[in-house]
């Protein structure tokens, strides 16, 4: 019987290993890539990318390191840096060039495009608080992605896209848009930690929410906000509601997805997007 349960026990192991759920690798700015990092009966690894500490989850009986790639990254050769106690190594990988389209927006508030000096002050100030909540770090064990899509509607705005408001370039879109009717309730798509909360120049009310080893869900303009910092959510719960405060054409959802303190593609982390439509 001892035998048997111990089989039993092995047998579980190697089921959530497999079962732990990755985001889609994309080998490409603002992508994300996967990389083996040891075997899951070995001490769990630190690992950094551009000094900064990165993902590391057990997945397929192995240590994946899940690593965030900068939009501003460049085609070529890449390293994370990977330790266990004294011992340390480099891991080198290559991303591929993906040149996203231009998009043109036009802007009714002009001090959306061109703030003022008053407003650069208060954009400034708001810069290192959104800082704070995307460099959060909670260490877990274990983080498997297994996102679900905070509302259903329209997708009006891909990532990457180089953005253009009213003839004049600006920083291109570091999430995605979600279009819905005003007052639609936002559901969080995974459990975490609210590790920020607020209303913002750009991004009118906002919410972030800490998922565990720096990956960090973002949602913006918003009507209202129904969590508190500090707050702990479950998966499905509702953060808040779809408005157009900030920098808005009309009301939607800006969905953005941090990992490592870069923006990336959050298309990887969630279902097919058939599942967004209402």
């Amino acid at each position: 019987m001892k035998s048997r349960a111990w089989l039993f026990s092995v047998l579980l192991l190697i089921c959530s290993d497999v079962l732990a759920k990755l985001p889609e690798q994309s080998a490409v700015p603002g992508g994300v890539m996967i990389l083996s990092v040891g075997n899951s009966h070995q001490t769990k690894p630190d690992v950094y990318f551009e000094d900064k500490p990165v993902m590391v989850v057990k997945a397929d009986g192995l240590w994946q390191a899940v690593v965030g790639i900068p939009l501003s990254a460049k085609a070529g050769t890449l390293r994370i840096v990977v330790k266990r106690g004294e011992e340390k190594s480099t891991q080198l990988f290559s991303i591929k060039d993906k040149q996203y389209p231009t998009q043109y927006i036009t802007v009714k508030d002009e001090r959306k495009v061109n703030p003022n000096p008053l407003d650069m002050k208060r954009i400034n100030q708001e810069s290192s608080r959104i800082q704070e909540a995307l460099t959060a770090w909670t260490e877990t064990n274990n983080e498997p992605v297994n996102f679900v899509w905070p509302i259903k509607g329209r997708v009006s705005g891909l990532f990457g896209r180089r953005r253009v408001f009213n003839g004049e370039p600006r920083n291109p879109h570091s999430g995605m848009d979600i279009a819905a009717k005003t007052g639609t309730p936002i559901h969080a798509p995974a459990a975490g930690i609210v590790r920020g909360t607020g209303n913002y120049f750009f991004n009118g009310n906002t919410v972030f929410i800490d998922h565990g080893q720096g990956l960090i869900t973002m949602f913006c303009h918003l009507s209202r906000i129904d969590v508190q910092d500090g707050e702990t959510v479950k998966q499905g719960d509702i953060i808040g509601a779809v408005g157009a405060t900030g920098r808005v054409t009309g009301p939607h959802l800006h969905l953005g997805v941090s990992l490592n303190n870069e923006r990336v593609e959050p298309r990887l982390f969630f279902p097919p997007e058939s599942e967004l439509k209402n």
